[in-house]
């Protein structure tokens, strides 16, 4: 009776159905799985037992709905084991996920489940074939072909023997991914640098110096500087440490994360999934992972995916050569190595732009972004974020918002922000949900949504004063986020971000473009101490240094991408066939995409998360891909002016507000008038 979770998700009796975190435990989510696991068996029992001849509402609308309680109770697990896990729910995960791959595969392996969404497709394509006026809205149209295609896509024409082969790979991966991305988070928490020595520290900043010097409290040494692997830590350290030694062997350990032998080793674990993900798309009648994924992407195919990084690659590796060749003469260094680039482009980036982030880094006091990025959605959407510190969050570092519409005083949604690193908590940056936007309990819901990153901290002595590359990490989430919260569709499964996973990155990828312009730094971008605003000069330098090194920055992301293919568009013969085999792989498959000469014992697969246990497999490339999209998008604000309202109500009606409900190509022509130019990225870089 305690349990919060054992309620249905529509009855959370928080203000507007606010998760209550305060009362959540790790012993509550076992129960509510099962309870949840029960309540979703028997819907779809009732959906295969009516009488009824199927139709749109019994048996579509029926399965979109048919495992709400479920859907939220693994939502939420989700989000814990990624933001704020801990053994007791690493262990419950490894014995959850394969009873809801189980379900999964109860629902599309049924054939009587599959013989009534396959009625109503039949009936549905009877009427279009005949000229018959369709009875389905758009909208409906679509939930009926993704309903249909799902089924299909997950083995409903399989035979009996070729289900059971299936499940049991499904089972597998479940687990298999889980343990990847449990072994690069315990792997990346397992390294610590503590400097004990002050003449370690030079170069280091101030606030970076802090940092070390707080970290190093928070993770109980009695003294000294710690250097971690999260990168507020590592990043500012290989940036500006004078120490060569230093940053050599902090490089070498992010690079190593889960690469070598012992118990966070991650290369056999990356040739079992790869290898399952090929079998179970051979299975179901694709050549290879990549194909069965990119069936149901903008580019459609790996030979499209190879075709668009091979044309970026060609500009994009002449200028990351020139790029090189002007540091190498910068520095002096003719053995110039990996853990010298980022260094030595700060100084070079300093002389040719008069440009340091630090100096820029008391502009960007993180409550002062938060305030800004709100201030965008104001102008550009009519939105207005109110502070609900009523509200529990599942840790002390999260913050709430209430949303509403400026004009109408309508409730958007919450916005929850979960901005700092702990070692609870994974690396990089995401958006995600605790809600979906449309039909939960028989009524249209708003959305809960949360954008997580690991920022630099405040300190002792200062706030939580950001570089620039992390402000752009804000406002590229909040991009996601508003494109849930600014949803406006009936089912939550083509709501929001609940599109082709190469047009997702477009709402995220278009927001940091604000960031350069001298319009939107003006009304936040203020000195924390003085309120001195952004200086023209400044906005004028960030602009320039934009394109600095835009060469090699783009031969870095095709590089990951082409590895992406590499272990997704090939047939599982040429896959690997033990972890001593992953690094000379990973090193062939990149050799024409990088210009350094591979260091031994260094590896991107071994914790490539994106891409072997975060949903981008097969799906790297939509980076680069949703940059074209953004950059023309952007192109648009461009010639109106960056807060025109006219531009800004076409992206919201045509793209923000419609998620997956018709082909993403649709939806931009109807906002842009036409395809997206594929030069627009290009341009915008510099590159040609």
């Amino acid at each position: 009776m305690n349990n919060p979770l054992l309620q249905p998700f529509t009855h959370l009796k928080g203000p507007h159905g606010a998760i209550q975190f305060d009362q959540v435990k790790n012993e509550h989510f076992l129960p509510a799985f099962e309870q949840a696991l029960s309540e979703a068996r028997e819907n779809l029992k009732k959906i295969k037992t009516q009488t009824m001849t199927p139709d749109f509402e019994n048996t579509i609308v029926a399965l979109e709905t048919s495992s709400e309680n479920l859907d939220f109770v693994a939502g939420l697990f989700s989000n814990y084991l990624h933001a704020h896990t801990n053994d007791t729910l690493q262990a419950l995960a490894k014995e959850v996920m394969p009873k809801l791959a189980e379900f999964s595969n109860d629902v599309s392996l049924d054939p009587e489940l599959f013989a009534r969404v396959k009625a109503v497709h039949d009936l549905n394509d009877l009427n279009e074939s005949n000229g018959s006026k369709p009875k389905l809205d758009r909208e409906q149209q679509q939930l009926l072909t993704e309903t249909y295609r799902d089924f299909v896509r997950n083995g409903a024409l399989l035979s009996d023997a070729q289900k059971t082969r299936l499940r049991e790979i499904d089972s597998e991966l479940s687990v298999q991914e889980t343990e990847y991305g449990e072994r690069v988070l315990k792997g990346t928490q397992a390294f610590e640098l503590l400097l004990t020595d002050k003449a370690d520290l030079a170069g280091l900043p101030a606030s970076v110096v802090d940092g070390a010097a707080s970290l190093a409290k928070e993770r109980g040494k009695t003294s000294g500087w710690l250097i971690t692997l999260d990168y507020p830590s590592l990043v500012p350290f290989l940036k500006f440490s004078e120490k060569r030694d230093l940053r050599e062997k902090v490089w070498r350990a992010a690079q190593g994360v889960s690469a070598s032998d012992g118990a966070f080793d991650n290369r056999t674990v990356a040739i079992r999934i790869t290898t399952l993900r090929t079998q179970r798309a051979k299975l179901l009648g694709y050549k290879n992972h990549a194909h069965f994924v990119l069936e149901e992407r903008m580019a459609t195919n790996p030979e499209t995916v190879k075709a668009f990084l091979t044309k970026l690659n060609e500009p994009s590796k002449k200028a990351a050569e020139r790029d090189l060749e002007e540091l190498r003469k910068f520095s002096g260094q003719s053995d110039l190595q990996p853990w010298d680039f980022a260094f030595h482009s700060e100084k070079l980036k300093q002389k040719k732009f008069s440009f340091n982030e630090e100096e820029l880094k008391p502009h960007f006091k993180l409550e002062n972004v938060i305030q800004g990025v709100f201030e965008h959605a104001k102008r550009l959407y009519d939105l207005q974020f109110t502070a609900r510190k009523d509200l529990p969050t599942y840790h002390p570092d999260v913050q709430v918002f209430e949303v509403n519409d400026l004009k109408t005083g309508d409730y958007i949604g919450l916005f929850y922000a979960d901005f700092f690193p702990r070692p609870s908590k994974q690396n990089g940056a995401w958006m995600t949900s605790f809600k979906d936007q449309g039909l939960l309990g028989g009524q249209i819901h708003r959305p809960h949504v949360s954008i997580v990153c690991n920022l630099t901290k405040p300190t002792e002595t200062a706030p939580s004063l950001l570089g620039l590359q992390e402000v752009k990490t804000i406002f590229h989430e909040f991009g996601h986020a508003l494109h849930l919260l600014l949803s406006q569709c009936k089912y939550r499964s083509l709501a929001g971000p609940n599109v082709y996973w190469d047009f997702v990155e477009l709402p995220s990828q278009i927001m940091e473009n604000w960031v350069n312009e001298q319009e939107s730094l003006h009304f936040f971008a203020n000195h924390y101490q003085t309120g001195e605003v952004l200086s023209a000069e400044w906005v004028k330098k960030i602009q320039e240094s934009e394109k600095f090194q835009a060469g090699y920055q783009s031969l870095r992301q095709i590089s990951f991408a082409m590895l992406d293919m590499a272990w997704h568009g090939v047939g599982e013969e040429e896959l690997p066939k033990q972890g001593s085999e992953v690094e000379a792989y990973e090193t062939n498959a990149v050799k024409n995409f990088v210009l350094f000469k591979h260091v031994e014992g260094t590896m991107m697969s071994s914790h490539f998360t994106h891409i072997f246990s975060g949903g981008y497999s097969a799906g790297y490339y939509s980076y680069k891909w949703a940059e074209v999209l953004a950059a023309d998008a952007f192109e648009f604000f461009k010639e109106k002016g960056v807060f025109n309202r006219e531009v800004a109500d076409r992206f919201r009606s045509h793209v923000l507000s419609r998620g997956g409900t018709e082909h993403p190509m649709e939806l931009y022509k109807r906002f842009r008038g036409r395809e997206p130019d594929p030069n627009a990225l290009l341009r915008q870089d510099g590159l040609i």
